[in-house]
């Protein structure tokens, strides 16, 4: 059964970094604010299972469509998708919403964008969630000496070929993204909403654009990679792109850091376990400091 959110969120279209983002916002205004960035190929509502549990407890849920997806702009070429590009996005977003530091929270994608604003933009995070995706370090050492990884990355050379790969992913309704999501149970019914994210005029280009920068503008390995902020890693062990064997030593790079790996679930650990999600969440943001 879909998820139906009592409390819905209300749109908002915020500048931001020369762009305006469409972002969802819900939770009392007076709440302290977490930002959820969504990873590929999703969008906002890629957390409805967050959304209302975090509102329900007070905070101001903040939760933007990323550059290039769905209602959010879309920028031509590939250059406007570098890594600092998405970072400023976050820290103007912060800075439109009248916020001094934000609870930050990234996925896949989103994920790479929390790790990189925080390494970046320390003081602005007050505490981190990273889902299914390891440092940059990590990840850039652990792909280049393990051939595993590699294969998994397969589809980040496929996204390269511009023109074919919008082909492929397009074609019957873009079947292939569909697919995939629908392995996850939760999303089965409300694919649709996805599908009509996609069709958004210019958005998939625009999202195989974040693969395309990270290949042709290379962010650089940060040279202090040590995230003091408190950190919380959930990772989910039947991840089909990502190596669970990144999550440890991603959180040893993170002194205030703790890894919880969930046994049973996948890349999308937030839609296959969500009680369980939701509830490790909130615990750690209660436990942080305010």
């Amino acid at each position: 059964m879909a998820t139906t959110l009592v409390n819905f969120p209300k749109p908002h279209y915020i500048e931001t970094n020369g762009i305006k983002l469409h972002v969802m916002i819900a939770g009392p205004s007076s709440g302290e604010p977490v930002i959820l960035l969504h990873g590929f190929p999703e969008f906002w509502f890629g957390w409805h299972q967050q959304i209302e549990p975090l509102a329900e407890q007070g905070y101001r849920v903040i939760v933007p469509d990323q550059r290039g997806y769905n209602k959010s702009d879309k920028p031509a070429g590939v250059k406007a998708y570098r890594v600092e590009e998405l970072v400023a996005d976050v820290i103007g977003l912060i800075d439109a919403l009248g916020y001094d530091k934000v609870r930050l929270v990234g996925h896949d994608c989103g994920g790479a964008v929390a790790w990189a604003t925080v390494l970046a933009h320390p003081q602005r995070v007050q505490q981190l969630v990273i889902v299914n995706l390891p440092h940059p370090t990590v990840f850039y050492n652990y792909v280049r000496s393990r051939p595993e990884q590699m294969l998994k990355s397969w589809y980040i050379g496929f996204f390269q070929l511009g023109g074919l790969a919008e082909t492929a992913l397009s074609a019957n309704n873009y079947a292939v993204m569909a697919n995939e999501l629908k392995k996850i149970a939760s999303l089965r019914e409300v694919i649709n909403r996805y599908q009509d994210a996609w069709s958004q005029t210019g958005a998939l280009t625009a999202m195989l654009n974040w693969y395309r920068a990270v290949v042709q503008y290379m962010p650089a390995l940060p040279a202090d990679d040590i995230v003091e902020v408190e950190t919380l890693i959930l990772w989910g062990k039947r991840d089909a792109y990502l190596s669970h064997h990144m999550a440890q030593p991603s959180v040893e790079k993170c002194p205030n850091g703790k890894l919880i790996l969930f046994e049973l679930a996948s890349h999308f650990v937030q839609h296959d376990a969500p009680m369980q999600f939701n509830r490790h969440l909130l615990d750690f943001f209660s436990k942080g400091n305010s």
